[in-house]
């Protein structure tokens, strides 16, 4: 009597179609975000670089927008934004965790509050309230810009940390974990989606707002910004917001990235 056929497992080697399509189910369950975002980052770019290479430019215009010297003002800029964003997030999200222990809750409206008023003052008024105090200068712009970025991240870790499931932390509690490992291999990773939602949107913040530290003696892009308006050069200050507009698009881009990696899988 004649076997019957055994049915066929389907491999790499014999299902090309299968290996073709493995990719773009990855590529569809990436939020849109992920590759749209790059997308508009390399249209901008490319069609900076085209307006940048057809268009003639005064002396003045030739001598901000040389590399060499571009390249100074971007790094500068950077440098800016990441030292104020270490430092912020070095001081929020520790304060955020100690804000939700039980203990310590009820200093959490106190602490939103007092980190609301920097938010709330103008950016220029604060860079210059602090002029007048500390001097001019890279530290001082710095340390107005932490304060202006700080509620964003301190806010966000106290959500994340409060909309964490009581009943999941009882249950780490009951099976023998300590307050603080509860903290560091529950509550934390629960959080870190909300948490670094809130460092996006201060490092956002911190790039657009750098420009103003111009106004105290502080190299940044916005160096350009104000001479195109000093000036009247419009190709200036229209070469400074696309640069600070592209770097704000690359460094929310970069965080979100960071966001992926970190977040549970399961919370995806």
């Amino acid at each position: 009597m004649p076997r019957a056929p055994r049915p066929t497992r389907c491999r790499s080697s014999c299902s090309p179609t299968t290996r073709r399509s493995a990719p773009m189910t990855r590529l569809r369950r990436l939020p849109i975000d992920v590759w749209f975002e790059p997308l508009i980052i390399v249209v901008l770019g490319v069609g900076y670089v085209i307006w940048y290479q057809s268009t003639t430019f005064t002396a003045t215009e030739e001598a901000s927008l040389a590399w060499s010297t571009l390249r100074t003002t971007i790094w500068a800029h950077i440098e800016l934004t990441l030292v104020a964003t270490i430092i912020v997030v070095v001081i929020a999200i520790p304060l955020g965790i100690l804000l939700t222990r039980p203990s310590m809750k009820w200093l959490n409206p106190i602490a939103v509050n007092i980190a609301n008023v920097g938010q709330a003052a103008p950016a220029v008024g604060l860079l210059v309230l602090f002029t007048f105090w500390l001097g001019t200068g890279f530290n001082t712009a710095v340390i107005g810009l932490v304060v202006y970025a700080i509620l964003p991240i301190l806010q966000n870790t106290i959500v994340g940390l409060a909309q964490v499931d009581q009943r999941v932390i009882e249950a780490s509690r009951g099976i023998g974990f300590s307050g603080a490992r509860t903290l560091v291999q529950v509550e934390l990773p629960l959080a870190v989606p909300v948490i670094l939602n809130g460092v996006r949107t201060a490092l956002v913040i911190l790039v657009g707002t750098a420009t103003l530290s111009t106004f105290i003696g502080a190299t940044s892009l916005g160096t350009l910004i104000t001479t195109g308006v000093t000036l009247f050069l419009p190709k200036l200050l229209v070469s400074g917001a696309i640069l600070v507009g592209l770097l704000a698009l690359t460094i929310d881009w970069l965080g979100r990235l960071v966001e992926l990696a970190a977040t549970p899988r399961g919370l995806l």
